[in-house]
């Protein structure tokens, strides 16, 4: 089965090892910078021009906002704007417009419909100091040494590695894997470097291919699985939160910048600055390493996951709960799932985000109309079950699988999977023509189909 992977390393590099760095991405930020520039000026000049009553095959001709069109126009006029081009990778000027053309092409999409979610802006320009140093290659010698401690990429030569990139060495070196690109980027005060790998992965079986498990996620615990494990919320936000808040008011003490005025940030700023970047990071990093650790176990371990489609982005709008939702990861968790339990031979199945999990009782199927959320225990007035409201909600996410199965691979109509949660009886399913239907918003992929959209950690 054949994927694409990411494999992220961090780099130890020397000062002028990171100047060149920073050079290419400046060179970057310049070219997005300018590319976007003469796109916002040609598109006023047209606005402006049809005001005055010219016809269209009289306009000011247009600018091609494609890759090919945006590199023909700044390849035309770099010796005058960058006359120091020949000092940098055309790699760099690649990434600025790269960025700038799927940047036009979203905002456009988005406007006329074809792209779905939320509405995308228009493209801003990069500063210097907001934006983060970034630089992509995708051609020339990019390679992981024999010593597995350095890598090669075009013009910054031998850079080496915080730490072994032997995972990535060796399916390069069976040939079960092709480095597409690789990417240099600074985050948290430190520089790490991802390769996109085309990875040929060997088919797997997960450890109880028969096994079923329902998983609601939650803040008290992270996750609660149908097996009746509780999976303990590291709350890593929390635990730093002392001394984020020191970090924080011992910035504000120091000289920032300030653009109405032009003052530049003292270095004590700076370094009080980078302190700060580092605890966050932290914090990102921890997070990072739990939820892989827990979606991996859970993917080599279960044939059949059963997950939630949630409304992260609603239930952010509570601002007492916004920061604990945002440390706990729910989206991530699923996203994760989704192509874990590809790579390990299961299969996720989403229950649609108005099935009430937790409204339903798991052992006769009656629903509640209304469960306020203090209310920690289900019960149950037709049978009398009293049962953990979250274990409740992942047996009632694990009998989803059942339906599932009845149904084959067409729709399953989940009980009470309406906007509007019936105490009586089945709810019909209504749907517009051509959408997905209601009670199975996931479609579980077919084993063996390759995935564009994983991306992996290497730990």
């Amino acid at each position: 089965m054949k994927t694409i992977q990411a494999y992220r390393f961090a780099l130890d590099l020397n000062p002028g090892q990171e100047r060149a760095v920073l050079a290419h991405a400046g060179a970057a930020r310049v070219a997005h910078n300018w590319a976007l520039a003469r796109v916002k000026a040609v598109m006023d000049q047209r606005a402006a021009e049809r005001t005055y009553g010219v016809p269209d095959a009289l306009l000011t001709e247009s600018i091609s906002w494609t890759l090919a069109g945006l590199r023909k126009a700044w390849n035309a006029i770099k010796p005058d704007v960058a006359p120091w081009w020949a000092e940098v990778s055309k790699e760099a000027f690649n990434t600025g417009l790269d960025a700038l053309a799927r940047g036009l092409k979203n905002w456009a999409n988005s406007r006329t419909g074809k792209r779905k979610g939320r509405p995308v802006g228009f493209p801003r320009f990069k500063s210097r100091r907001r934006t983060t140093p970034s630089v992509r290659f995708t051609t020339g010698t990019i390679r992981v040494e024999p010593d597995r401690k350095h890598v090669v990429l075009p013009r910054l030569g031998r850079l080496k590695l915080h730490e072994s990139a032997r995972k990535l060495a060796r399916r390069l070196d069976n040939d079960t894997a092709r480095i597409m690109s690789a990417t240099v980027r600074r985050d948290g005060g430190r520089w790490h470097v991802s390769f996109t790998v085309e990875v040929e992965r060997a088919e797997r079986t997960p450890a109880r291919p028969d096994s079923v498990v329902g998983v609601d996620v939650g803040i008290k615990h992270l996750a609660v699985l149908s097996t009746g494990e509780l999976v303990d919320n590291p709350r890593h936000l929390v635990a730093a939160q002392a001394r984020l808040r020191a970090l924080g008011r011992a910035l504000s003490r120091k000289t920032g910048p300030d653009r109405r005025t032009g003052r530049r940030a003292s270095k004590r700023w700076g370094r009080a600055s980078a302190r700060l970047g580092r605890a966050h990071a932290r914090v990102a990093n921890l997070r990072r390493d739990g939820l892989h650790k827990l979606t991996t176990r859970l993917a080599r371990e279960h044939g059949t996951i059963v997950v939630e489609d949630l409304n992260v982005t609603g239930m952010l709008a509570n601002r007492r709960l916004a920061r604990h939702i945002a440390d706990a990861g729910f989206a991530e968790i699923r996203r994760q799932l989704d192509y874990k339990a590809i790579w390990n031979g299961g299969r996720l199945i989403v229950a649609d985000r108005w099935y009430p999990s937790s409204k339903t009782c798991s052992g006769c199927g009656a629903a509640k109309a209304k469960l306020a959320l203090s209310e920690r225990e289900y019960h149950c007035e037709a049978c009398g079950l009293i049962m953990d409201r979250d274990r409740n909600a992942a047996a009632n996410l694990a009998g989803l699988a059942a339906e599932f199965d009845t149904a084959g691979s067409g729709p399953v109509a989940a009980r009470g999977a309406d906007h509007k949660t019936r105490v009586h009886g089945q709810v019909a399913v209504k749907r517009e023509p051509g959408t997905t239907p209601v009670g199975q918003t996931g479609t579980v992929p077919p084993q063996g189909r390759t995935t564009n959209h994983a991306l992996t950690r290497a730990h």
